[in-house]
């Protein structure tokens, strides 16, 4: 006879896929001892680049009881972002910018919570009395240690979760309640010999299989980081204006992804497709807020987009572009300057020699007069 608990997650699961969830699954709230060591050694060796957060809470995010004592268990669930199209098929088009998939489409933030919430509100309904929070990758939970535990799938080599039915495409969110659920069987590492992952970033930012350096990482370098990109990376992130889908589109379990699973509101927009460099490195903040309202990448601001969009310019070769990198030598932001003058000389070296005399009397910020320094013939 199926138990108090059990039924109830077998119900919880049922509802999960009614709001839009292609997994869910129950872990124990002390199902990742290891998560926090894990993660004590990754930024001790300084792999969290920039993001100052994941240190300050680290003490909350190595387990669900550091951040919340009174949590018994875990619900980690899953939303398909699949996308129809290759992820990989802009990559030789020079005068077009790539965004991520996860990014094309509504905010995922708000769509998860939503759902969510809505999830909390009727298990609250079910099991009058328990307490719960629900959590969507702004907070110091370790989803992914959490949602192998539950059984949503496996850390791959490339760190992220892969489903045996939604491959690398998932969205994760959780519930933590003081419920004793029924913990579901943990996933299975199914990776095996496979490295296609590994040999798939441009910017080789896997120092081993399942261990990332985040310096090295294209979604980190457009999203995270704020000052100029290193050197070293440029070249490396091509077309690619946020984020990067390399490692999760070559992933051979995304055969069993479908995009007839994926929620709607990731359906891409229009705009976000594929757009025109030139469109982009022209946008003011006003139009920067207004391209990318309800978008997640509204929260990196218009010099930080118009930075990567240099860098994408720089890297296309395509001599329409000379103009609209030229006129942002003035801009009043150094990231944006500093990134216009590499892009002008990788187009146009004789016309970024011609600028550099007067443009170095009267700029101000050291970095932009190394940018500028670096322009030799």
């Amino acid at each position: 006879m199926m138990s108090e608990h059990n039924l109830l997650g077998s119900r919880l699961k049922a509802k999960a896929a009614e709001l839009g969830f292609v997994a869910c699954g129950v872990a124990r709230a002390d199902a990742t001892p290891r998560a926090g060591e894990r993660l004590h050694q990754w930024l001790a060796q300084g792999m969290h680049g920039d993001m100052l957060w994941m240190a300050e809470r680290a003490g909350q995010r190595e387990s669900p009881a550091a951040l919340w004592p009174a949590v018994r268990s875990v619900i980690a669930l899953g939303m398909s972002y699949a996308p129809a199209a290759d992820p990989l098929a802009l990559a030789e088009e020079g005068s077009i910018g790539r965004i991520s998939v996860y990014a094309q489409g509504g905010d995922y933030h708000d769509v998860v919570k939503r759902a969510l919430k809505a999830l909390a509100r009727w298990l609250m309904a079910e099991a009058p009395g328990t307490d719960l929070k629900v959590f969507v990758d702004t907070a110091p939970v370790m989803e992914k240690p959490l949602a192998e535990a539950a059984g949503l799938g496996w850390q791959g080599k490339h760190t992220n979760i892969v489903s045996r039915d939604a491959g690398s495409w998932l969205f994760l969110g959780a519930i933590y309640t003081t419920l004793d659920l029924d913990p579901d069987v943990g996933g299975r590492n199914s990776c095996g010999s496979c490295d296609a992952c590994q040999r798939a970033c441009p910017t080789d930012a896997f120092p081993a299989p399942y261990r990332l350096d985040a310096r090295r990482c294209i979604s980190y370098l457009t999203i995270e980081h704020a000052g100029p990109i290193p050197q070293e990376f440029r070249t490396g992130i091509g077309n690619r204006i946020y984020g990067c889908d390399d490692c999760l589109a070559v992933c051979p379990w995304n055969k069993f992804a479908t995009a007839a699973a994926a929620n709607r509101a990731f359906l891409p927009r229009a705009e976000l497709a594929a757009p025109a460099l030139a469109d982009l490195l022209a946008l003011s903040d006003a139009d920067f807020r207004a391209v990318f309202a309800g978008s997640p990448i509204k929260r990196i601001g218009r010099d930080r987009m118009v930075r990567n969009c240099l860098i994408a310019a720089g890297n296309s070769g395509v001599p329409a572009l000379v103009d609209p990198v030229a006129r942002l030598l003035g801009d009043p932001a150094p990231v944006v300057r500093g990134a216009a003058v590499w892009a002008l000389a990788r187009l146009d070296v004789d016309r970024a020699l011609r600028e550099k005399t007067g443009q170095m009397l009267l700029e101000a910020d050291a970095g932009v007069v190394e940018e500028w320094a670096a322009v030799i013939l």
